[in-house]
């Protein structure tokens, strides 16, 4: 082997592997310092491509929840004020079967009348505070329409229950009173019958209401498990990346070590011409 001052071949190769050995550990302490072993396109394209894609999912995922949530909380609403205008029919009845009564005086009547379009005049107050974000499922003819995927094309519907007065569902009126006894008969069959109209719109509006909570369920869970396969793919094992840095920094102490002992070769060409 021939010995040239000009050209250290050795400390060439000592350069090479020790420049390797620092590449080789700046990417492992890039990887425990971020937790991912792809944190940019750089580190594998294919890969964080995947990703990325995979993020922008689950990113949209939020706004599906968001709207699958809103419309919960209208349903909600809508349920809280129809079982309260359920509540005010059978009290109506009531009061339309007292005022049935042959034995009333005129006193006792209007008084039973004075009660029953007090609570009439509720079920409108009712309907009209079954508000949430602007959103009533219990006047207008607007179906609720939430989100059910990230396409945005796919939605759960729930339909709007009219509870309104003198409606499909409410068939007793604004003007409806049992001032009379003729009028009795007439009001106690328009509330039978808002009765189990208002009955029949509760149940469809509760399962309005579980679709609503049964597909939150499981969008929770989809967007758990894409969260999941993108850590799968991109997230660093840690403990593998502590053993492989210690092993690298050991490496790179003897190649700074290789590196000076080569250096020393041209030196000792100087022995030569003693």
């Amino acid at each position: 082997m021939s010995a040239s001052i000009n050209t250290n071949v050795a400390s060439m190769l000592a350069m090479q592997n020790l420049s390797r050995t620092q590449s080789e550990l700046t990417t492992t302490q890039a990887r425990i310092s971020t937790g991912q072993k792809v944190s940019s396109a750089k580190d594998n394209g294919a890969i964080y491509a995947i990703a990325q894609n995979m993020r922008g999912s689950s990113i949209a995922l939020n706004s599906v929840r968001e709207s699958l949530q809103r419309g919960q909380s209208s349903v909600d609403v809508a349920l809280a004020a129809g079982e309260t205008i359920s509540e005010l029919l059978n009290q109506m009845k009531e009061k339309a079967l007292s005022a049935s009564d042959t034995q009333l005086n005129t006193t006792s009547r209007s008084a039973m009348n004075a009660d029953y379009v007090a609570l009439r005049d509720q079920i409108t107050k009712a309907v009209n505070n079954a508000n949430f974000n602007g959103f009533n499922l219990l006047q207008g003819s607007t179906n609720l329409a939430a989100l059910a995927d990230e396409t945005g094309t796919s939605k759960i519907t729930v339909a709007v229950q009219s509870l309104v007065l003198g409606g499909g569902n409410v068939t007793v009126t604004n003007t409806s009173t049992v001032s009379n006894q003729a009028t009795v008969a007439a009001q106690l069959t328009l509330v039978n019958g808002s009765i189990k109209n208002v009955a029949l719109a509760l149940a469809k509006l509760g399962s309005g209401s579980k679709s609503l909570a049964t597909h939150l369920s499981f969008v929770n869970k989809l967007q758990d498990a894409i969260d999941a396969g993108i850590g799968n793919i991109v997230d660093a094992d840690l403990a593998k990346e502590s053993a492989k840095i210690q092993a690298l920094q050991t490496k790179q102490q003897l190649g700074f070590q290789a590196l000076s002992i080569a250096n020393q070769g041209p030196s000792s060409l100087l022995s030569l011409f003693r």
